[in-house]
Parts: structure tokens; sequence; C-alpha cells
């Protein structure tokens, strides 16, 4: 026992003095590791738009004061960060790991950038980790799930990558993981479903893959919010999820889920939200998701309810009746499935709902009457994309929440009810695609919270209600496709000052296009196509900068300005969003090199067919690089092809047919990578077809045809390998048939009319397999029409006819059906009787050779060289007679002396085609023409293949020249070879001969 003088070793005053002497240094050290953990952030921090930290984190104070700081109370140690939503830039500090007592971490919604911290594993003491919404990059790392007292860790909504660390359920106190939007790959890892604390799943919105185990509720059955949607995830929804008792949100929508929805999910009674759209599940809606009375959202529900999602899925059957005793269900959604038969009028007695969208399905039958009568909250009725028939209920108006109405496509009649005029809540009007009748109701003038209003593809009559005009707020009209009349109010443009887009295309609208369109500033499509609409096309529409698609075509407009104004289309300069420009089919009469180059260099499309444009292609037409689709066909545009329309590196169609260009085809056009469709039809193009065209791999039509092309096809011709059509009709081509077209495997229209075309017919066409029409016909084709033809499946019509050709016709596959017209005109064709051809014949049996000498020798022989010889004397007689070239013709015309072409005289009747044939008679037939001097001729074309052809043109050509009489019509001209005769004479437009 020590004596009371002297001091005790073990009395409290000693143990403090002892603990302060000792460990005050200690805790001093630790503490300064801290704060200069924490200065080390500061440091990496790079903005800090606030100034916070640049004030208040002074190293002149304690940090346990700073700014977002919270420390432990006996040791002021850091056991908090929080610099949540302060618009810090950055990067964490590793240095941050020294913090080894931080149970939170909260640095979200900032822009903190680069990877987590590798020593992130040494926070042992953390709870909360929330780096939400940030943009960190790069995978997760493994000392994260060292963590072992984390609960709660969200990383949501950054830029991470890679999968998942395999460990992370070794976490066995975590309660919330949450990495939605990333980028994350892989499986999720089995192991986290075993997880037993786990409340809260979020991983949505990145690119998982794999399917889930089937067991996954088995262990853990506190789960309440499954959050997968927007992945990669497969397979069939596992059954064990009734497991899951607590669950209250499944969202897996947008996935690759297979099979059908587990039945058991109607037993989770605390559901209030199951999101299964845009997945592959099949087979009937199971009944048990009806069986919970507090469901509020159906996407398809159950239990507690709220929210149930089950569109675009492939659903089959029909809506069960039972889903009446959903009473306080909110919204029904069963979007894009395969659901059919009626709508269960239990739905509309269910007095919660809200939202109704059965969009894109095949229901049928009609609504009942009585609609509204339980629905006083409803608020989105979308019906749209089904096979509801009858006539539209007048009690929709007893809905007077109602928001939106959707009923497009589908087989609705009778007439709008005027009572949805009253629902003045009402902002969006579907009714598009359906078989309505009667005039647009006068009181939707009331709907002044309207913006917008679909009426399109429906059998409406009468004029539009002017107040529908001066509804302030309408953002959409579209009228398209009716038979509405009337004019458009001068005033438009001030009313709707807030319209986008204006449809009031194929209708019966009549008058000027009002002025003040002009106003509307914010319009972006304006169609007013297929009207009677007439006068000048305003040119203030290029005060609508905002105009990104105009069509104006099929109506009667003009452009008429003097020399020194500006034309509409090239008003339209400043319309710098212009993607679509349509105004084909009126006569606007302008020059195209004062307007084309004009246009918006954003435009990707122009449609300008049938204008009677003048003048010529301007070359500063390549400054229209975006350019998509150049229509300018039917029109008076002349002179050639310039080489800038290949500057137009994405032109797809170009069509410049029935126009009257001249020169070659450019042989740049091989430069165009993405054309897929050309025409250059009906124009005055001469020369080779260039070989460098056929470099147009991608080219799916390809037509020539009328014009004056000449030389042989190019055997590149087989280069087009995806081309589908092909015309090379009526021209001067010659030479053989390329055998490389029986490349051309998806070919389906080929025609070769109307040439010089000769030689056989390739054998190599029977590997066309996709051909439908074949035409050869006014060709000089010799030899046999192969048998192998016959493999073509496919071909509906095939014209071989006014040829060389010989032989048996082929009578089997599509042959059975090819009418005589056919094979008419050829030298010796032979066949079944059904063609009208003379029987083929076959000698079964054979005279000997001392007979078959005989008849060589002595028959054959003399009458082959008497044939011969007076073939020989005819030709030469019929040569002194005819020893003009065949392509002058000597023309006399009324005050005119001048010589014709061949080429012209072609030009002229359309290649002497069928829509200028306005005669025809046992030996010839005449053609209506227009000369190049607009004089209207009529052709007569003597048949040389018949007998008495010859004699006739002969008597004709002396008789009429010579003979004038009121009643005879007057010679003009001839045109006579050896292989083609023709009088030119004098048109009677009258048509008889006693006027």
């Amino acid at each position: 026992m020590l004596s009371q003088g002297k001091m005790n070793l073990f009395s409290p005053h000693v143990s403090i003095f002892f603990w302060v002497y000792c460990f005050t240094p200690m805790v001093f050290s630790i503490n300064l590791v801290d704060k200069f953990a924490l200065i080390a952030l500061k440091a990496h921090i790079t903005y800090d738009p606030q100034g916070i930290l640049a004030t208040n984190w002074s190293t002149k104070t304690p940090h346990c004061s700073w700014y977002g700081i919270s420390c432990d109370a006996p040791q002021q140690r850091v056991s908090a960060i929080n610099l949540s939503n302060m618009g810090l830039e950055g990067t964490i500090a590793p240095q941050i790991g020294n913090l080894s007592l931080l149970v939170s971490l909260d640095l979200s919604n900032n822009y903190f950038h680069a990877t987590l911290p590798k020593d992130i594993g040494k926070w042992k003491a953390l709870q909360q980790l929330n780096l939400l919404n940030n943009k960190l990059v790069g995978s997760i790392p493994e000392g994260i799930c060292n963590l072992s007292n984390l609960e709660e860790i969200y990383l949501g909504n950054n830029q991470l990558m890679g999968e998942i660390p395999k460990k992370m359920g070794l976490l066995l106190n975590l309660k919330v993981l949450s990495f939605p939007v990333n980028n994350l790959t892989g499986s999720i890892p089995a192991t986290i479903f075993n997880i037993s604390s786990l409340l809260n799943i979020s991983l949505s919105n990145n690119s998982l893959s794999g399917s889930l185990p089937m067991d996954m509720c088995y262990v853990n059955s506190k789960l309440k919010e499954l959050k997968l949607s927007s992945n990669h995830l497969s397979g069939k929804i596992p059954t064990s999820l009734s497991q899951c008792k607590k669950l209250q949100v499944i969202s897996l929508f947008h996935n690759d889920f297979t099979g059908s929805i587990p039945s058991g999910i109607g037993n989770l009674g605390d559901l209030q939200n199951l999101s299964l759209t845009f997945n592959s599940l099949t087979g009937e809606i199971p009944q048990s998701l009806f069986n919970i009375s507090s469901l509020r959202f159906l996407g398809l529900a159950a239990n507690n309810l709220e929210e149930l999602y089950l569109g675009y899925n492939k659903f089959t059957g029909g809506i069960p009746k039972e889903i009446g005793n959903l009473s306080n269900l909110n919204i029904l959604s069963l979007a894009s499935n395969r659901i059919s038969g009626h709508v269960p009028a239990e739905i509309f007695n269910m007095s919660s709902l809200q939202v109704i969208d059965f969009t894109n399905n095949s229901l049928s039958g009609s609504l009942p009457m009585d609609i509204c009568k339980h629905l006083p909250d409803l608020q989105w009725l979308y019906l749209s994309q089904n096979h509801l028939s009858g006539q539209l209920p007048r009690t929709l108006v007893l809905c007077g929440e109602l928001l939106s109405l959707s009923l497009s496509i589908n087989r609705f009649t009778g007439s709008i009810p005027r009572e949805i005029g009253n629902l003045s809540k009402l902002e969006n009007i579907n009714l598009d695609y359906n078989g309505l009748i009667g005039s647009i109701p006068i009181s939707f003038g009331n709907l002044k919270a309207l913006k917008l209003l679909m009426l399109s593809i429906n059998n409406l009559t009468g004029t539009v209600p002017e107040a529908i005009f001066n509804i302030s707020k309408l953002q959409v009209l579209e009228l398209v496709q009716n038979h509405l009349s009337g004019n458009l109010p001068s005033s438009i443009g001030p009313w709707l000052q807030d319209l986008r887009w204006l449809f009031i295309g194929n209708n019966e609208f009549s008058g000027t296009i009002p002025l003040s369109i002009s106003n509307m500033s914010k319009l972006i499509k304006l169609d007013i196509s297929g009207n009677f609409f007439v006068g000048n096309v305003p040119k203030d529409l290029g005060n609508l900068r905002k105009l990104e698609l105009l069509n104006i075509e099929i109506n009667q407009l003009n452009d008429e300005h003097l020399a020194s104004e500006v034309g509409f289309l090239t008003s339209l300069t400043n319309c710098k969003s212009l993607r679509t420009l349509s105004v084909g089919y009126n006569p606007l009469k302008s020059t195209l090199q004062n307007s084309l180059g004009n246009l918006p260099v954003a435009l990707e499309n122009f449609f300008a067919s049938t204008c009677q444009f003048r003048g010529t292609i301007p070359t500063d037409i390549g400054r229209l690089q975006k350019l998509q689709v150049l229509d300018i066909a039917g029109n008076r545009i002349r002179g050639s092809i310039p080489n800038h329309l290949c500057y137009l590196k994405n032109l797809g169609g170009l069509s410049l047919s029935s126009n009257k260009l001249s020169g070659s085809i450019p042989r740049c056009f091989e430069d165009l990578p993405m054309l897929r469709e050309l025409y250059l039809d009906s124009n005055a193009l001469a020369y080779n077809i260039p070989p460098a065209l056929c470099n147009l791999k991608g080219l799916l039509v390809l037509n020539l045809s009328s014009n004056f092309l000449t030389g042989n096809l190019p055997p590149e011709v087989g280069n087009m390998k995806s081309i589908i059509k092909l015309d090379l009709s009526k021209n001067l081509l010659s030479g053989y048939i390329p055998r490389t077209i029986g490349q051309l495997q998806n070919l389906i229209n080929l025609s070769l009319s109307q040439n010089r075309l000769q030689g056989p017919i390739p054998v190599e066409f029977s590997h066309l397999l996709s051909l439908e029409s074949l035409d050869l016909s006014h060709n000089s084709l010799s030899g046999i029409i192969p048998n192998s033809l016959e493999a073509l499946i496919y071909l509906r019509d095939l014209n071989v006819s006014f040829n060389k050709l010989r032989g048996e016709i082929p009578n089997g596959g599509p042959f059975l059906n090819f009418p005589t017209e056919s094979f008419i005109f050829n030298e010796a064709l032979c066949g079944a009787p059904h063609f009208q051809v003379i029987a083929c014949h076959k000698n079964t049996v054979s005279p000997s050779w001392k007979t078959k000498a005989f008849i060589l020798k002595y028959i054959l022989l003399p009458i082959s060289l008497i044939v011969t010889l007076a073939a020989f004397i005819v030709l030469w007689m019929r040569k002194r007679e005819n020893l003009e070239v065949q392509t002058l013709i000597e023309s006399w015309l009324p005050g005119t002396h001048g010589r014709i072409s061949f080429q012209q005289l072609l030009y002229a009747t359309n290649h002497f085609g069928e829509e200028n044939l306005i005669g025809k008679g046992s030996l010839s037939m005449v053609y209506k023409g227009v000369l190049s001097n607009d004089i209207i001729v009529a052709v007569k074309v003597f048949n040389l293949d018949f007998q008495g052809a010859l004699r006739s043109f002969d008597s004709e050509s002396q008789v009429m020249q010579r003979i004038r009489h009121r009643n005879l019509v007057r010679i003009i001209t001839c045109c006579s070879n050896l292989d083609f005769k023709a009088l030119v004479l004098e048109y009677m437009p009258n048509g008889s001969l006693d006027r």
C-alpha cells in the first residue's frame, strides 16, 4: 500500500495527464492528414463558379468548419463531405483516400471528370457514396468491393464503361445499387441478387446483356425497386419475381425479353409500376394482373399497381373484362401489341381512369354511345391504328377534362359530333384516316386551347369554319385529302401566329394565296398542293425563315414578274432551313437559270416538273451540295447537261426527262455514288452511252429512252448489279445485245425496243430470275427465242415482235400466257396454235441420201442462183431510184424552204409512238408530228413487209405531187430509202377531208 504523501499513478488525474501528453501529438498528426487530403481535393478543382471553396476553405481556419465538411465530435476527424450541386469542375484527388473515417461522400451534380481513384477501397467506414450526374469515365474500381460497410452507392449518369465488378456481391450491407445512364457492358453479376439487404437496383440505360437468374428473389425478399430498362437483357422474365413480395417498381422496358409474363407477378401486393414495353413478350396477358384493386397505372398491372406499361410487345388475345375490377387505376396502356376483339365495356366504367392508350392493335367493334358517362377524369383517349368502326359517340362531351383525343387510322363513319366543340380543355384532336363525312363543325372554333387539329384523309366537305383560323394557340392544322373548298381568309397570318404545320393539300380550295401567310414566323411546313389556287406565288414567302418544307404543286400558280423584279424562287434564298421544295405542275413560266442557282444551300429535295421552265440548267447548281433529289422533268429546258451536276455528291434521284436537252450524257455521272434513279428520257441526247455510267453499282433505275443515242450497248452494263429497271428504248442503238446483261439478277423491267439491235437474243437472259417485263420489239434480232427463257417464272410481259426471229416459240413456263401480239412480224416463227403462227414441221421419215443429193444438185441449187440474180437486179434498180441519203429529207413548206433530218422526223412523232398514231390502213399508218418550227404535219409510213406497199408509195408520191384539189391533202415531201418509205402531208385539224 502506497503512502498518502505520494501521488497515486493510477488516479484519474494522472490518467488524463498521461493521455493528453502521449496521444495529443498523434491526434494532431492524423487531423493534419485529413486537412491535407481536403486541400488536395480543393487543388484538383479547376472551376468553382460560386467561389465558395476559394473563400471558405482557408488553411487559417479549422477544416471541420469548412463548407460541406462534417467531423465527428471527439476526434475532429472528417466523417462526411457534401459538395453536391455546386457546378464544380475538376478531378477527384487520390489523397482523398486517406480520409479513413469517412462515412459519407456526396459530389453529385457537378462536373468531375477522369477516373475514380484506385484507393477508393481505403474508406473502410464509408456507408454512402454519391457521385451521380458527373462526367466520370473509365471502369468501376475493384477496390469498391472492399467497402464492407457500404449501404448506398450512386454512380448514375456518368460515362463509366466496362463490366460491373464480380465481387460486388460481397457488399452484404448494401441497400441501394444505382448505376443508370452509363456505358456499362457484360452481364449483371448473379451474386448481387444474393445481397439480402438490397432494396433498390437501378441499372437502366446501359448496354448490359445476358439473362436474369431464375432464382433472383429466393434470397432477397426485401427488394422494392428493380430498374433494368433500356439494356440488351434477354431470356425469360424469372418466375421467382413473385417471391420479392415488397416489389413496388418493375421496369424492364426496352430490352429483348421473350416468353410470357409470369402469372405470379399478379401476387405482388405492393406493386405500383410495371413497365414491360418494347420487348418481344408473347402470349396472353395473365388474368392475375387484374386482381389488384389498388392498381393506378396499367401498362399491365397487379395488386397495388399504380402504373403498368405493357406496350410494344407481341401480346395476343383480347382485353379481359376483369380489367374492370381495377377500380383505382389511373393509367391503362396496352399500345402496340397484337390485341384483338372488342374493347370491354367495363373499361369505360372505371371512373378513376385518366389515360386510356390502346394505340396500334387490332381492336374492332364500335365505341359505346355512353362512353364518357362514367369517365369524369379522363384526360387522354388514344385508340388510333385499330379497326374500330361505327359513329363517334356524342357523349364524348361528358369527358370534361379531356385534353387529347386520338382516333385516327380506324373505320369510323358518319359526321363529326358538334358536341366535341364544347370540350373547352381539349388541346389535341386527331381523326385522320377514317371515313368521316359532312362538314367541320362550326363549334370547333370555340376550342381556344386547341393546339393540334388533324382531320386528313376523310370525306369532309364544305368550307373550313373561319373561327378555326382564329385559334391563336393552334400549332398544327392538317386537313389533307378531303373535299374542302372555299378561300383561305386574307388575315390568316396575323390570326395563326403560333402555327408550325399547315397541311391542306388535295382538296378543292381556290382563290389566291393570302399574302399574310408570310407573317406566320413560326411556320415550319406548308403544304397547299393539289388545289385550285391561282395567281402569283407571294414573294414574301421568303420571310418564313424557319420553313423546312414548301409544297405548292398541282395548282394554277404562276411567277410573273418584271425583269427588274425578284422572282418567287429567288426570294426563297432567305429560307435558310428549307429542305424540301415542291412547285411542280404549275405554269410558273420562269427562266430556270435565274432561279435554281439562288435556292437555299440547305435544300435536299427540289421537285419542279411540268412548270414550263425555260432556259438552260445553270452551272451554279453545283452549290446545292446537300441536294438529294432533283426533278425538273417536263419543261422546256434546252442546252447540254452541265458537268456541274456531278458536284452534287448526295444526289440520289435525278430526273431531266421530257425536255429539249441535247449533247451527250456526262461521263462524270459515275462520280455520283449515291445516285439511285436517273431519268434522261424524251430529250434529244445523242452519241454513245458512256461506259463509265455503268460503274454506278447502286443505281436502281436508268431510263434513257426516246433520245438519239447511237453505237453499241457497252458490255459494262453488267456492272450495274443493283438495277431493277433499265429502259433504253426508242434510240438508234446498234450491234449485238451484250451477254453481260444476264448478270443483272435484280432486273425486273428491261426495254430495248425500237432500236437497231441485231444478232441473237442472248441465252444468258435466262439468268434474269427477277425479270417481269422484257421488250425487244422493233429491232433486227435474228435466230431463235431461247428455250431457257421458260425458266423466268416471274415474266409477265414479253414483246419480241417486229424482228427477224425464226424457229419454234417456246411453249412452257410463262410462254403459256403470252398473247399473239408478242410475236407478230417476224421472219419464220412457228409454234403452238394459240400463238396463231404456222405449225412447226417435224418429218418423221428421212429421204435417202440419194434423194437429198438429187434435190440439192438439180433443183435447189439452180433455183437459189436464179433468186440471187433476181434479187441483185432489183436492189440495183432500187438503188438508182433512191440515191438520197436516209437521214436527210427534202421538204417544202408554205413560204419556207429547208431540209429536215431523219432524227427530227423521229423526234416530231415521238419515235412513231402509239400516242401519235391517228390512222391505220392495210398498207400504212399515219402519225401526227410537230416539227421544230411548231408546224403540225401528218406522216404516212408504209409497211414494206406487205405486198403492194411499195407500189402504193410510188403511185401516191407521183399523183399527189401533181394534183391540186381542195378535197385532197397536199403532199409536202417524202422520205425514201431501201428500208423506209414515208410521205409528209399537211395535217387536217378537223380530221376529215370534207372540211
